[in-house]
């Protein structure tokens, strides 16, 4: 992960949408924490990855063993932190770790879970058990493709191959089994233009992310011109609607 690219995580430091105002309609029946839960087991170990500021995991990780969180920003290790004293909840771990030079035991977790972030596909496997659970959720080049469209740019915009292609002939490569990958499609409808703005401040949806370069421009710029012309197309009586990509991944080593 670039320099760059830190700097924004630290900037956004947590992802907890709760002051966001919308609704959501899911239109596929697939889903991480229902999957996770199903799983685990009490002596389980579970290793999160891209953990952000820990609310997932405090409130949707099921109670086991142990379950270690892990982020490349420093600030969102901190606000993990601070969410882990407010819930109370024990054998949580939240430390500072770069997916891409995974420092985590060798054959230590019985699942490990990576929600919206990049992964090694080979130090996942190296860090599993034998039989180890890997479950993934990613945001797909086609998310909000319409609003990407509009502002000719955006996470994956100028990729040639989808996000959910590459993570998937990655974990092949890295020796899995079982793998499955599901297309995510999900309507969201935010209530005003500020509950929107609020979520494209907080994510890359609409900046130079990209899996296939190393470098990425980072400087998030938003046209208001252009969101409105969004908004007035796209406004509807639930909200302004946002269609979102997303994709899963379950594979076994």
């Amino acid at each position: 992960m670039s320099k760059n690219e830190l700097d924004f995580y630290n900037q956004v430091k947590n992802w907890d949408f709760s002051d966001i105002k919308y609704e959501k309609e899911s239109l596929t029946n697939w889903d991480m924490y229902e999957i996770l839960n199903k799983n685990a087991h009490k002596e389980f170990r579970i290793l999160d990855l891209g953990t952000g500021g820990g609310e997932k995991v405090v409130k949707y990780f099921p109670e086991v063993k142990e379950i270690i969180g892990t982020d490349f920003s420093s600030e969102m290790i901190k606000t993990a932190n601070d969410n882990l004293k407010k819930s109370g909840r024990k054998n949580i771990t939240f430390k500072q770790m770069d997916n891409l030079k995974m420092t985590t035991e060798k054959n230590y977790f019985d699942i490990v879970v990576a929600r919206h972030t990049c992964i090694d596909a080979n130090g996942i496997y190296d860090t599993l058990k034998d039989d180890g659970l890997l479950i993934l959720r990613g945001v797909d080049k086609l998310d909000c493709w319409e609003l990407k469209k509009l502002f000719h740019k955006g996470q994956a915009y100028n990729d040639v191959k989808p996000i959910s292609v590459i993570d998937y002939e990655n974990i092949l490569e890295a020796g899995f089994r079982n793998v499955e990958l599901v297309p995510i499609h999900v309507r969201e409808y935010y209530k005003t233009k500020g509950d929107l703005l609020a979520l494209l401040l907080k994510t890359p949806i609409l900046l130079d992310f990209s899996e296939e370069r190393e470098n990425s421009n980072l400087e998030l710029t938003i046209d208001m011109e252009l969101l409105d012309q969004y908004i007035k197309s796209h406004t509807t009586d639930r909200g302004i609607l946002l269609i979102r990509r997303y994709y899963g991944i379950t594979a076994i080593k």
